[in-house]
């Protein structure tokens, strides 16, 4: 059997510019942490005879081979690599799915990790990454960017710089245990309870992004260039060790990115967000991920605790978390005693 843990991301800033629609005219720029909730896959060969494949994840499949697999990320990962033998594949994840944090690339590299051990075939971090981008972009032609893979496979605080072609330069970014301390006691993150498709909420960004014809076009790519530009701000903050100024900046960027589609926010989160920040200093705030639902990040400088009680009895209970510095790796591998079982 085979393990592998894979932790979940929070972009920091430049959400949205590592889609193709935008980063093939302009390029992109991702500042991103992974943290301390994860994706567990356990991938192993089963004993029976016959040549049934289980993949069980919140449904169980039993299947005769790759083509009849359901969960696309499975079969086509699976398929990638010709795996079509009686495994098993399980997934685990500390944290509910479609709520902003990653959940399909980090679903992605845990599993291209636990294939590769599998058949004792490594590859460099950025290969994986790649290979996670094809499968979700290429292959299953998801509306979807290229940080979820890369965060989920390097781990740590990134920067991923994106060109014109599609490359992607993976920076790391230094940042001290007083840092990362300030970090989550001040930038708190909240469940608001409402799960949502990333992807049914980038389809639109996306269109309009890519279709010069589209009425929005023009203002979702000004609205772009303003995230990634202060993407790269809020990195200059938190290399200056001002976490303040990023939350000053998190205001700035919920006002662009609201202004591309009414779908990113819910009018609840709206009205909620602007009391918090009246009645308890909160600098800014952000909804992880795409928007509309999923996790709320909110920067409270002093009244951190009040905040948190405050949020309770709107039934937002507040994520305990910290920065994870390590990407998908394998935590368990007992295929090396196979060949005493022979």
């Amino acid at each position: 059997m085979i393990i592998t843990r894979t932790p979940f991301r929070i972009t920091l800033g430049g959400g949205g510019t590592d889609l193709p629609s935008f980063y093939r005219n302009h390029g992109g720029f991702i500042f991103a942490m992974c943290i301390n909730k994860y994706m567990y896959i356990l991938l192993n060969r089963r004993s029976v005879a016959d040549r049934k494949m289980v993949v069980r994840y919140s449904q169980v499949e039993t299947v005769d081979g790759i083509e009849e697999i359901k969960h696309p990320l499975a079969r086509e990962a699976l398929r990638l690599h010709n795996v079509n033998e009686n495994i098993e594949l399980t997934s685990v994840a500390d944290m509910p799915a479609k709520t902003g944090l990653g959940s399909s690339g980090s679903y992605l590299a845990g599993l291209l990790t636990a294939i590769r051990a599998y058949k004792k075939e490594p590859a460099g971090l950025a290969e994986i990454a790649e290979e996670a981008c094809r499968i979700e972009m290429d292959i299953l032609r998801e509306p979807v960017g290229k940080q979820d893979q890369y965060m989920a496979v390097f781990g740590g605080f990134r920067t991923l710089e994106i060109s014109k072609k599609g490359q992607v330069k993976v920076g790391h970014v230094p940042v001290d245990f007083l840092t990362a301390n300030e970090l989550v006691s001040k930038a708190r993150v909240y469940y608001t309870g409402v799960q949502r498709s990333a992807t049914a909420v980038l389809k639109k960004q996306d269109e309009a992004a890519r279709r010069r014809a589209s009425p929005d076009h023009h203002k979702v790519i000004d609205c772009l260039l303003h995230i990634k530009e202060l993407g790269k701000r809020i990195h200059k903050s938190f290399l200056n060790r001002d976490l303040d100024a990023f939350g000053a900046m998190m205001d700035e960027h919920w006002r662009f990115k609201k202004r591309m589609s009414a779908s990113v926010s819910l009018d609840v989160l709206d009205q909620l967000y602007d009391e918090v920040k009246k009645r308890f200093g909160v600098l800014g705030g952000k909804i992880i991920g795409a928007g509309g639902g999923g996790f709320l990040m909110l920067y409270c400088p002093k009244q951190g605790r009040e905040l948190d009680e405050f949020m309770i009895g709107h039934n937002m209970p507040p994520i305990s978390y910290f920065p994870a510095l390590q990407g998908a790796h394998v935590v368990s591998d007992l295929t090396a005693f196979d060949d005493f079982d022979q």
